[in-house]
């Protein structure tokens, strides 16, 4: 694999709450190649303490993105994976850090990709994990098995060198996808369709959400196959309202 594929990694920190782990990531992506930070709300930002712990990696930070919101940080993203200190009673599909930077890798070839890293405290929330098409879980000792922003950042980025250096010949270049913009569009489109027509209980209709999400998400249609889907939709909710008059 080519080490500029890299550059198409998006590394996404959520309400970071200490600015020094801000400069500890950019220090530690610098070290292994990655140059996409973009922070989501940081709580300090900038800081001269992010600027310290960088060691030398402050250019990074110079060039950082921070937005008010996780869809403006997937923009044109067309695979987001969420890291997890905790297996989840969701039933998300979960890999290895090795097999996630395989798949960061591999889908780099034909777009921006994102690796999505939650709060110190409390991780990825739920919604913000629904965001993603997988879930990467370092598996640390369970004894102690928390580590800090940094070191996660550090590890992932690791195997994503490790994996742009070596000797296997790459994948074919993945099929076109829709974005995950398109995606949310086409979710967002689904859950109005479902209530309208009743089918979903608007109080109830998360768990259902989830599961279609997973459906979806492992259709990975492009935006043609969105479009005709997003068309069903749209028929579906014509039919209701003719009903209704």
């Amino acid at each position: 694999m080519s080490l500029p594929l890299l550059q198409r990694i998006r590394i996404i920190l959520i309400e970071t709450s200490h600015p020094g782990n801000i400069g500890a990531v950019a220090r530690a992506m610098k070290n292994m190649g990655l140059t996409q930070m973009v922070l989501v709300n940081p709580r300090h930002y900038p800081s001269p303490e992010a600027t310290a712990r960088a060691s030398g990696a402050d250019d990074l930070l110079a060039r950082a993105v921070v937005t008010d919101s996780l869809d403006q940080a997937l923009h044109n993203c067309r695979l987001a994976i969420g890291t997890s200190a905790r297996l989840r009673s969701v039933a998300w599909t979960q890999h290895t850090p090795r097999q996630s930077a395989a798949q960061l890798l591999h889908e780099a070839q034909a777009g921006e990709v994102a690796l999505l890293f939650g709060r110190e405290s409390s991780g990825l929330s739920n919604l913000e994990l629904d965001r993603c098409q997988s879930l990467v879980h370092i598996p640390a000792n369970p004894a102690y098995s928390s580590l800090n922003l940094a070191q996660a950042v550090q590890i992932l980025s690791y195997e994503l060198r490790t994996a742009t250096l070596s000797d296997t010949p790459p994948a074919p270049p993945p099929p076109p996808v829709a974005t995950r913009d398109a995606m949310e569009g086409f979710y967002r489109h689904l859950q109005q369709t479902l209530i309208e027509t009743g089918f979903a209980d608007p109080q109830q209709s998360d768990r259902l959400q989830r599961r279609l999400r997973r459906l979806f998400d492992r259709a990975r249609p492009d935006r043609d196959e969105l479009n005709i889907l997003r068309g069903l939709l749209s028929a579906a909710q014509g039919r209701k309202s003719m009903r209704r008059e």
